[in-house]
């Protein structure tokens, strides 16, 4: 039994500047998602909180690159991923918004409680200047070369390439994102919040008082402890986000990661007028859900703030998932290597519960973990139809032939050993379901629901109901023998729909549907009775719960993930083409130039996103490509050689620094490097392995 009062429940709020992919579902949205739906069928008071952030680098970001203002990037993104969510099953009780009111109002109240009481430190710095646009620059919006790997295009925080942690001051060559202008040192003034001073108190806190909490999050936080930790920043210049509550500070925002945990305080404010008794009561059990990547903002900073504040709870535990990769592959939203979860609804309508069941039983619980569209197939249909839905399936259609199409009565005078077997694992069950639930590991108990629907197969298959049927005209009693199967069975079956339901809700409903019974029977309590279901009660007819994935669909999908990344161009022929020999003499080496001519070159990798004819122009194409920091129109003489459904995501080098040309009256800026053989074909000059989008040639 739980020592806690309430429960309020946090999922990561996701960046408002792109859709959700299924590995932010398995990361912490379904996880949390399941736990909540459990607590709630326990009865207890509990809170599920959600919301979009709506701030930071991501965000303005997405709005220089497509044109529009932040607050249409934010509405645009935050309906998309709630919907996506509410189609998901994610049963938040509210899903709210850092750009709203409340959330401002909260955020900045809390900041200047901080600033009241004099705990924070007042740093003039410098920092870098993009002097073209007139804007200090977050570290994200400052690239250049990666120090450890030599990545051309890591950020100011971090190079993506090698997962350094870096500063914009260790970038080799800097370069302003905004207009690729070199930045330049200015002088800025910022607060900055001296966790330094917390780290006794978190070492406590944490390694002395949470050794329950998963190894890599209880590490993680180790390592960091075990660093030192320093003073952060918690202001940023720039005109979009939580304004800094303090005189003369025009153009200075709360830093996005100061903000965005206090989200979470705000949103259960819009929910509740008892939003103090989650918050500040003792007896709440605070449960953060979050991916690993942000395991140092709600384990050290953000309890650090709340600490800092004085009045709030802590987290009780933070289970941090581990990363899902797609394909053997680690997810990329930039190189469009992801599953979104608004297109998985789109192309298998219906079957959200079998996502949630292939995330769940591959969870990256302890370690990153792979998703396949072949081993969604056949996890669907060697554990979700054939041994889950085949069991239910069974149970109802012998029913309906043997029974009567009703709940048949248990015959004492021929109960027996395996009768009694399969009934005490209806309880034995719950408690190792249970126990796993309550400490985070919804693998395991997942598994536990499935192998009790494996057992009742067991049974049902020793038990052998049909060929008892064909002994009835001989041995009329032997119907008891039928009974006492399918009665056990029916009753199974309420009990896995109770089981099921925190995994698979919609599932779970269609159970107790076909059963003719109220969703009050899913409250946790009713999990392990073995008289759910009345004698003499009908039942609807058998219907299949999942369908089945087909061979075309999934091939589909693995196209379309392929078809959809941005990926380098393979060589047309690796081997000299001997057949060439008599063709027209290679073109003479042209005059001899210095280094100095061809440093002015600015050669950069790009992908090829669209391409199109030109009208009245038979050699030429009107191509899309996206050089990482801006997508050029670019005008080549290449549609002789190429169709342009053939070159769409292919990588290229293309001249970035050549000067605009009018080609049939469109502005061409840049030129694609081409290699033409002796046969006066043409090739793409291109990078043999994948670079990221923007890198420098040399």
């Amino acid at each position: 039994m739980s020592n806690f009062k309430r429960y309020l429940v946090t999922a990561a709020l996701p960046y408002a500047n792109g859709p959700v992919h299924i590995g932010h579902l398995a990361g912490c949205y379904l996880p949390a998602d399941i736990y909540v739906r459990y607590q709630r069928a326990q009865k207890r008071d509990i809170k599920f909180i959600g919301g979009s952030d709506e701030h930071g680098v991501p965000i303005t970001i997405r709005a220089m690159k497509e044109g529009v203002s932040p607050q249409q990037i934010v509405d645009k993104y935050h309906a998309l991923i709630k919907e996506s969510f509410d189609q998901m099953g994610i049963s938040f009780d509210i899903y709210s918004r850092t750009s709203n009111k409340t959330h401002h109002e909260t955020a900045a109240a809390f900041f200047k409680k901080l600033y009241d009481d004099g705990l924070f430190e007042e740093k003039e710095t410098e920092q870098y200047y993009d002097e073209k646009t007139n804007t200090f620059l977050a570290d994200r919006y400052i690239t250049g070369t990666c120090p450890v790997c030599g990545n051309p295009n890591a950020y100011g925080d971090q190079c993506e390439k090698c997962g350094s942690s870096l500063s914009p001051e260790q970038l080799i060559n800097p370069r302003s994102t905004l207009s690729d202008a070199v930045p330049v040192k200015r002088k800025t003034k910022h607060w900055y919040f001296p966790l330094q001073n917390y780290e006794d108190w978190l070492k406590g806190w944490i390694l002395e008082g949470h050794t329950e909490w998963k190894n890599n999050v209880y590490g993680q936080c180790k390592s960091w402890l075990d660093s030192g930790l320093q003073s952060r920043a918690m202001t940023r210049d720039s005109s979009w986000g939580v304004k800094v509550p303090l005189p003369d500070t025009e153009g200075k925002v709360l830093y996005v990661w100061f903000d965005a945990p206090i989200g979470y305080i705000s949103a259960t404010k819009e929910l509740t007028e008892e939003w103090a008794d989650y918050w500040c009561k003792e007896d709440t059990k605070l449960v953060h859900f979050i991916g690993k990547d942000n395991i140092v903002f709600h384990c050290i900073i953000f309890p650090a703030m709340l600490k800092a504040h004085g009045g709030f709870v802590l987290p009780d535990n933070v289970p941090a998932n581990e990363f899902l990769n797609i394909e053997g592959d680690k997810v990329s939203t930039s190189r469009n290597w992801a599953v979104w979860v608004h297109e998985y609804i789109k192309d298998f309508p219906g079957c959200e519960d079998m996502l949630r069941y292939v995330l769940c039983a591959n969870a990256p619980e302890t370690k990153d973990n792979d998703f396949t569209w072949k081993d969604f197939q056949q996890r669907v249909k060697g554990e979700l139809s054939d041994i889950f839905g085949n069991f239910e399936n069974r149970a109802f259609v012998l029913m309906h032939k043997l029974c009567g199409g009703k709940v048949p009565p248990l015959h004492a005078d021929v109960f027996d050993d395996a009768d009694k077997s399969l009934l005490a694992e209806f309880e034995i069950t719950k408690g190792k379901v249970e126990e796993s639930l309550e400490n985070f590991k919804f693998r395991d108990a997942l598994s536990e629901v499935i192998d009790l629907a494996r057992k009742g197969n067991k049974y049902m298959q020793e038990k052998e109901p049909w060929k008892v049927a064909n002994t009835l005209a001989e041995k009329p009693d032997n119907q008891k023998l039928i009974d006492n199967c399918i009665h056990i069975c029916l009753q199974l079956t309420a009990n896995l729909a109770i089981l099921i339901h925190p995994f698979l809700p919609t599932t779970a409903k269609k159970m107790l549907h076909k059963m003719k019974v109220v969703e009050k029977m899913l409250e946790w309590e009713n999990a392990g009775k073995t008289k759910l279901l009345s004698v003499g009660y009908s039942l609807r007819a058998p219907e299949l719960l999942f369908r089945k994935i087909e061979d075309a669909e999934i091939e589909a999908q693995i196209a379309k993930l392929k078809s959809g990344l941005i990926k380098p161009v393979e060589a047309t022929n690796t081997k000299p083409d001997n057949t060439n020999d008599a063709g027209k003499e290679p073109a003479p080496v042209k005059a001899g130039i210095v280094y100095d001519d061809f440093a002015k070159i600015d050669l950069r990798v790009g992908t090829i996103v669209a391409a199109e004819k030109v009208p009245k122009a038979d050699k030429l194409l009107k191509l899309q490509v996206d050089l990482g920091f801006e997508t050029r129109t670019i005008v080549s003489g290449i549609a002789e050689h190429f169709k342009p459904e053939d070159i769409t995501g292919k990588q290229v080098v293309v001249v970035a620094n050549l000067a605009p040309r009018k080609m049939r009256g469109i502005e061409s800026n840049g030129m694609i490097l081409m290699a033409e053989d002796k046969a006066g074909k043409l090739h793409f000059v291109n990078p043999i392995d994948a670079i990221d989008n923007g890198s420098s040639v040399s």
